[in-house]
């Protein structure tokens, strides 16, 4: 798979997130991605062809393998990785969008050239309005996904850590098998590690989306204000009016 394609798609959303989402961008590819592409792969290399067996019944052990490791961490880590960045794939489309049509706005006014356009494209996009709804709702779907792919690691593996001795009884083994993984020690440290680094970016992803809200209840706040300030200037005005005709 291609990580760096990856990372220049959801690398144009960073200009436009904020300060958590960065951090969360950067926990993303360098404790997740990196750890996965540099040294997971080459730990989990050899999980099925040192899965042994005390056996030499043809087709036991591949039976085994498949009954405790059903889908191999590293593939299911990789999913888990294109759900959680596949949101902000959606906010940088959406950014694209505002932009193309500012830039259509300009071009109709018939007073735009190569500069103004150049800064439109590097101009910072503030989130609000409707890009605050699809940003809110890639944070949300980003929580839901790193909790499900959790929750799946649990239920798939019993746990996270990665037992030295599984038992089999599956066709065709003629009795209990007793079967061994090779490196669980160290299989296990990853494991926790990438767990651990999930759980991170979901504290960051939830205390993004609280940071959203409350700049967001601000805003209204202070629109109100303003609107209950206009309205009392309004009135003040009017009633002077008011006074000065009766003086009149």
């Amino acid at each position: 798979m291609d990580w760096g394609t990856l990372h220049s798609l959801i690398g144009g959303v960073n200009r436009h997130s904020t300060s958590i989402g960065k951090i969360w961008l950067s926990v993303l590819f360098i404790f997740r991605i990196m750890i996965l592409v540099v040294a997971a792969e080459s730990v989990w290399g050899d999980e099925q062809a040192d899965f042994t067996c005390n056996t030499l019944q043809p087709g036991c052990k591949n039976v085994c393998y498949d009954h405790h490791f059903p889908i191999s961490h590293i593939r299911l880590w990789c999913l888990q990785l294109i759900f959680v960045a596949t949101p902000a794939l959606l906010v940088a489309m959406h950014v694209a969008y505002l932009k193309h049509e500012e830039k259509k706005q300009l071009q109709k006014k018939g007073n735009c050239n190569e500069k103004d356009l150049e800064e439109v494209k590097q101009r910072k996009v503030r989130i609000v309005g409707t890009l605050w709804w699809t940003y809110a709702t890639s944070i949300f779907f980003r929580v839901m996904f790193e909790a499900a792919f959790m929750y799946m690691f649990y239920f798939l593996y019993s746990g996270f850590h990665m037992p030295r001795l599984v038992k089999c009884d599956n066709w065709p083994c003629p009795n209990v098998v007793d079967c061994f993984i090779s490196r669980p020690t160290e299989k296990t440290v990853f494991t926790i590690f990438m767990i651990i680094v999930s759980g991170i970016c979901m504290v960051l992803n939830v205390a993004e989306l609280c940071y959203l809200i409350i700049l967001a209840s601000l805003r209204r706040s202070r629109k109100q204000a303003r609107k209950h300030l206009n309205n009392i200037s309004g009135k003040e005005e009017k009633q002077n009016m008011l006074n000065e005709q009766k003086e009149q």
